[in-house]
């Protein structure tokens, strides 16, 4: 028996591949679906199962590709209802994989057909538990994803059904890897490991501690931010099914010439410029957004900009394959191309290059003399190791409607925790229209280090 993580840090996002005796199952794969096929030859073996946890939100499942190319069955658990051939199992029902065994366990409340999947061993022993949303490290799947089709309510008081009965019954030494780590948007306050053991997680995440059904659904559904619009798409995408990856990137990877790319921006698309924060500042198209292809790049697209607006990709060079892969994971297929020769061509054609002031924190307490506003786009949960006095707080995930608390006619000062995010933020806001804005670089850390006024929570 071999068992792999396959972690995909843009997304936070976690795979499975399942091979016994020459027979492998994947476990919610993502789009591009190379990866899992090429595993499987490695390995002299047959993907003979494709197992999804549920319709996947926050990416588009590999599932319809990854069973086109292999001849894979899709196994959803109980009250899956798709638009394509798929085998919907029982609760309970077990699937035979080399000499091993797998059981879906139905486990509705982060959605009402999310299942998991017991892994039981050539012995017999129930070995590991492939759990999808339902249960993370730390946490569980938030209960309020169906866009007004049952309550957070009535859904977390399935999950806490699903966790009693199903899932806490099992070993404490079960193995239990979930389909997301730290960053995903699909639980409150996901862990840092991306794998754990039901002992552990009886021992330490909230959710799992002996509590009423009213407690269990009060701490499971305050708190919760806002889902990215893009979610209830993607769910819906991965429900009904989709145009094969290699048709996106036909359709995508259309390089332009910098007067081409001016008409793509004259005829409405945005500017997705996926360069570094630093190179983006020295040199950018007025009207592009920022986010960059070195953080969580499809997570924020997804989070802050609309799904079916039209854009072209202004990339380094060598990238263009990589920024529109990654978006397609997430939904995004509504790319009309590539500036082709990257900024330079832009310039080189005689178009303007706007640039970003960007400011080190050595000079930060200046800029509040010059009468400059601070502006951190940091979680909320973040300001719990300090805050800048005076700073207006409004997270980054929250800026899609560009609602700072500030006026367009203020001096703003942007920061996050790194540099990121905030460049992502000034590129938003000069797009809605503001102008006097300076970005910090090296993030609140090193604001803090040199010598800013900070207060506590």
């Amino acid at each position: 028996m071999h068992i792999e993580q396959l972690y995909t840090n843009c997304l936070a996002e976690a795979a499975y591949f399942i091979e016994s005796d020459g027979e492998v199952a994947i476990v919610d794969p993502i789009r591009d679906t190379d990866i899992y096929i090429a595993k499987a030859a490695e390995r002299n073996a047959k993907i003979k199962y494709i197992f999804e946890t549920h319709f996947h939100a926050d990416f588009i499942s590999g599932h319809l590709e990854l069973a086109a190319k292999t001849g894979a069955t899709i196994v959803f658990g109980p009250l899956a209802d798709t638009k394509f051939a798929k085998h919907t199992a029982n609760d309970g029902e077990i699937f035979k994989l080399g000499e091993v065994q797998i059981k879906v366990l139905h486990t509705p409340g982060h959605t009402p057909e999310s299942s998991c999947f017991l892994l039981i061993d050539e012995k017999g022993k129930d070995y590991a538990l492939f759990t999808g949303d339902t249960l993370f490290v730390g946490d569980v799947g938030r209960p309020d994803l169906l866009d007004g089709k049952m309550s957070k309510e009535e859904l977390a008081s399935m999950l806490y059904d699903s966790l009693n009965n199903k899932i806490l019954p099992l070993n404490d030494d079960v193995l239990l890897y979930p389909a997301h780590g730290p960053g995903s948007a699909c639980g409150k306050n996901i862990g840092k490991e991306t794998w754990s053991t039901l002992g552990v997680q009886r021992m330490t995440n909230y959710a799992l501690q002996p509590q009423t059904r009213e407690n269990f659904i009060k701490s499971v559904t305050e708190g919760l931010s806002a889902a990215p619009a893009y979610f209830f798409s993607d769910a819906r995408i991965n429900k009904e099914g989709y145009n094969s990856l290699d048709q996106v990137l036909n359709a995508s990877m259309v390089a332009l010439s910098a007067s081409e790319f001016k008409q793509k921006i004259n005829a409405g698309c945005l500017v997705l410029d996926t360069r570094s924060p630093d190179d983006f500042e020295k040199g950018y198209i007025d009207g592009a957004v920022n986010i960059g292809l070195n953080g969580t790049y499809a997570v924020w697209v997804g989070a802050l900009i609309d799904i079916n607006k039209p854009l072209v990709i202004l990339c380094d060079e060598g990238k263009e394959h990589e920024s529109i892969v990654r978006l397609a994971r997430v939904g995004y297929e509504n790319v009309r191309g590539f500036l082709n020769g990257g900024i330079k061509s832009w310039s080189d054609a005689g178009y303007p290059v706007a640039q970003i002031a960007s400011i080190d924190p050595t000079d930060f307490n200046k800029y509040i003399d010059r009468g400059f506003h601070i502006l951190d786009v940091r979680k909320p949960g973040e300001l719990q190791a300090g805050y800048v006095k005076n700073a207006v707080n409004v997270p980054l995930n929250n800026m899609n409607g560009i609602e700072t608390k500030l006026n367009k006619s203020d001096k703003i000062m942007v920061h996050c925790a790194g540099g990121y995010r905030s460049m992502i933020a000034v590129s938003l806001l000069k797009n809605a229209g503001y102008t006097d804005l300076v970005n910090v670089r090296g993030g609140f850390a090193k604001i803090r280090e040199n010598g800013a006024d900070i207060d506590m929570n």
